[in-house]
């Protein structure tokens, strides 16, 4: 699939090897950038949810407790699934322009929410991708919002690797990706998963103006910007606002 990709495992008929190459051209069409197929089985790493809602570092998301099981058993958000389609968009834009000298200082936002609505976009592709191949008609297509561990799922689909910062990184396409999913009853050809690269870099943990990166692969959301200016109800912390 790549070029730091292992060959993908053989198919177990044409069949299925035609399917897959139909639903690999057509999301390509659709837009995506990247995209892998994974057998849809509990999370290796699934273990690693529970450790980290116990240290209580979702913060007030308490909707991630809710659906836990669900997040660790795709056989319990579709009954009888066997894969996974991962996609991913890179949300990578422009620079805004500097400010005019004297001028008064601007908040900076995020560049995935500079244009429509990520959400909306990316699920309108993938519905399409349903329409445009009958067997994934009766699937569930999900970005960001269902109970999927989207980024293990993505790099079992060999869509990146999960770097230090828990964010997916891809060596060609970069670490700004949007991911999605669609859960299929379908089998499909699997992607192996791409190697982890990151070895003893540490810049992303360096680069955290708030120190929310507490260990590498670890997160603790009550310290993160993206929680604090979205999730988070009401003012932020005094004791955050210098990061």
């Amino acid at each position: 699939m790549s070029d730091d990709s292992q060959t993908a495992l053989p198919p177990s008929n044409d069949g299925v090897a035609a399917l897959t190459a139909r639903i690999r051209e057509r999301a390509m069409a659709l837009g995506f950038d990247r995209v892998g197929f994974a057998p849809a089985v509990p999370p290796v790493h699934g273990h690693r949810l529970d450790e980290w809602l116990e240290a209580g570092m979702a913060g007030e998301m308490a909707w991630l407790e809710r659906n836990a099981e669900k997040r660790k058993d795709p056989d319990l958000v579709l009954p009888g699934v066997k894969s996974i389609v991962a996609v991913a968009m890179n949300y990578a834009v422009d620079a805004p322009p500097e400010a005019e000298p004297g001028a008064l200082p601007r908040g900076r936002v995020a560049r995935y929410a500079w244009g429509d609505d990520y959400h909306d976009v990316l699920l309108d592709r993938l519905k399409q991708l349903q329409e445009g191949i009958e067997e994934l008609s009766g699937g569930r297509a999900y970005v960001d919002t269902g109970p999927v561990l989207e980024r293990e799922a993505a790099a079992n689909a060999g869509v990146g690797w999960v770097g230090k910062n828990t964010n997916l990184i891809h060596r060609g396409t970069g670490s700004w990706l949007l991911l999605g999913e669609i859960l299929t009853t379908a089998e499909l050809e699997y992607d192996a998963p791409t190697r982890n690269l990151c070895g003893s870099c540490t810049r992303c943990i360096d680069a955290c103006p708030t120190d929310a990166i507490v260990e590498p692969y670890k997160v603790d959301s009550r310290k993160c910007i993206s929680y604090l200016t979205i999730e988070q109800k009401g003012s932020i912390p005094e004791a955050m606002r210098p990061g």
